[in-house]
């Protein structure tokens, strides 16, 4: 019998966060109609209130104990109380200490939520204004001239209302205290977020003026023009790049974005290791790099599909490296965009726990952690152990914690997956080829913004410490969101914002110097795109199973990286793999009778 809805086809359920079928704004209409309000208060205060009354606190707490002391120095000793309060300043100093890395933290933490994300969406806003009065016509030449254009007129757009708002908040600020203040500190919570507001706006102000010059004088992404050309008898690497392949829970299981608009299942996957595999028996790979979204929404379901389909393959296994993409930890729920995750929200640590243990049993005794003492004073290799033997103290826990639950097992978890990465292949001789993955994930507890990217400063730091103590390897940078916006027109202003790295442009400013002997390598907008920026080359991965319908090909590439006379790192002419697939429609058997 033929069903009058095939179940197998999905319905409009599927398409309820599907941006390939609803826009942007009409899913955004959906979530203010069911967001809870009392939980978005909560994390606005646990997020942003909070952090601004303890940053602003700091001088008064300071100057409150430091004129107390000061009083009764100067009482006591007289002449001498200038050596005496010299003392004690720095006896202060050393003492306030944890004052002041709170300050730090939350000084961080707010620029990581509104500062950086303030000038990004002024300077990509810029862009997409100037791109709407320019030809789809115009040259690279004139499109790099925009974007550096732009990026200058952000900055001095967003110094200018930062400034504003920093005069607006001056007349209510107050940066000395007393001991008075402290027995009611009530009355110090307005001057209080009135200093942070000035100090987050000053510090906007000065530092958009120096990002955009900096984003303005950078070099501008390019596509690449040629592919390099290297002797035949020099050292090649075959790199395998696939990415965003989302693996879903269920036979015909929709995906998020894509809906109805998708491969349903998982069997366009297992037809692209199927074939990845006949390759390697033919021509050997050395790498299979996954750049992220290896599940649709970080579910136990989606990483048993994911591995059991690696396990069918174990030359590719063997040879597989995968880091974390949006889904596989910032998806609250896979079908509710407007539910808000607490910070510190159990559900969050979850997701990363499944995506660790994920990350370990796919390459956890090949790749290596980052030892901070090392990469910091710069000795040795800057590499600690294997991710393996880093987690084996916490893996009794993290078993625990994820069979039962809960705040308090979850606790001290998040720094066990904050010090996992950048997670290191290095290279097997001195002038080899090494991987560095990374989490480029924002922090984010809103589906809605699970797309967010940014490379912490203190991963860029270890990064960079692994890549000058081999100076002669060549390496692949890997992450999941792209570094820059692509040098191509943007259909819509939401795919500007929100998907690149917040902080992409510094993070190419650091990796220039090492620009030649390094391929960066990255997923997120399941377009293929090989650039540019300057000497460094990125490349994009398309997703072999979203951005088409059932019957639709996709296709993914192998890239081939070869030792350039140089020293440098040559990326040839990729291999392009096209993939086709039937439509999941058919009735089984069992059901196709009258």
């Amino acid at each position: 019998m033929n069903p009058i809805i095939d179940p197998r086809g999905g319905d409009a359920e599927d398409d309820a966060c599907s941006s390939k079928k609803r826009s942007l704004f009409a899913i955004a209409g959906s979530l203010l109609g069911e967001i809870n309000l009392p939980k978005l208060a909560l994390a606005w205060v646990i997020l942003a209130l909070i952090p601004g009354v303890l940053l602003g606190l700091v001088p008064l707490i300071a100057t409150a104990w430091f004129s107390s002391v000061s009083d009764r120095v100067h009482a006591i000793a007289g002449i001498g109380s200038l050596m005496l309060l010299a003392l004690v300043a720095a006896i202060g100093w050393y003492a306030f200490r944890p004052l002041f890395r709170v300050a730090e933290r939350n000084f961080w933490s707010l620029n990581s939520l509104v500062v950086q994300p303030g000038y990004a969406l002024c300077r990509e806003g810029l862009r997409h204004l100037a791109e709407r009065f320019l030809s789809h016509d115009a040259n690279e030449a004139c499109r790099a001239y925009l974007r550096a254009a732009t990026a200058i007129g952000a900055g001095v757009l967003a110094c200018g209302v930062a400034s504003a708002i920093a005069l607006t908040a001056w007349p209510h600020t107050r940066w000395s205290g007393g001991m008075a203040d402290l027995a009611d500190p009530l009355r110090l919570v307005v001057p209080a977020l009135a200093n942070t507001v000035s100090v987050m706006a000053a510090y906007l102000a000065a530092a958009s003026l120096a990002w955009g010059i900096a984003d303005g004088s950078m070099d501008q992404p390019r596509d690449l023009a040629n592919f390099d050309k290297v002797p035949a008898n020099v050292r090649r690497w075959r790199v395998a790049h696939l990415s965003d392949i989302h693996v879903v829970g269920e036979r015909y299981g929709f995906r998020i974005e894509s809906g109805r608009a998708g491969p349903r299942g998982n069997e366009r996957l297992h037809e692209v290791l199927a074939r990845l595999d006949a390759i390697h028996a033919r021509d050997p790979l050395d790498l299979l790099l996954i750049t992220g979204d290896m599940t649709d929404a970080g579910r136990s379901a989606e990483w048993a599909e994911f591995l059991d389909a690696m396990a069918r393959h174990p030359a590719l296994a063997a040879r597989s490296f995968i880091l974390p993409g949006n889904h596989d930890v910032n998806i609250v729920d896979r079908a509710n965009p407007a539910r808000l995750e607490l910070p510190g929200s159990a559900g969050k640590t979850l997701r990363q726990m499944r995506a660790l243990s994920a990350m370990d049993t796919v390459q956890g005794s090949r790749v290596h952690v980052v030892d901070p003492a090392e990469s910091g004073l710069g000795a040795g290799s800057g590499l600690g152990v294997s991710l393996a033997e880093a987690l084996e103290p916490h893996r009794i826990r993290i078993a625990a914690f994820a069979d039962t639950g809960g705040f308090r097992l979850s606790m001290g978890l998040g720094d066990v997956w904050a010090r996992a990465f950048p997670m290191v292949l290095p290279p097997a001789e001195a002038d080899g080829l090494g991987v560095v993955l990374l989490n480029s994930n924002a922090e984010t507890h809103f589906s809605f913004t699970n797309a967010l990217g940014m490379v912490g400063e203190e991963d860029m730091r270890a990064m960079l410490s692994v890549l000058a103590q081999f100076p002669k390897a060549r390496w692949i940078i890997a992450l999941h969101h792209h570094p820059v916006e692509y040098p191509m027109p943007a259909k819509a202003f939401s795919e500007r914002v929100g998907t690149a790295l917040i902080n992409g442009s510094f993070f190419v400013r650091q990796l220039k110097p090492h620009g030649h002997r390094i391929v960066a390598m990255h997923g997120h907008r399941h377009v293929d795109w090989v650039g540019r920026c300057g000497p460094l080359k990125i490349i994009s991965a398309p997703s072999p199973v979203m951005e088409a319908t059932d019957s639709e090909p996709t296709h993914f590439y192998i890239h081939t990286l070869a030792a350039a006379p140089d020293g440098g790192l040559a990326l040839l002419e990729p291999e392009r793999i096209d993939m086709t697939s039937g439509p999941v429609s058919a009735l089984s058997p069992e059901l196709a009778v009258s």
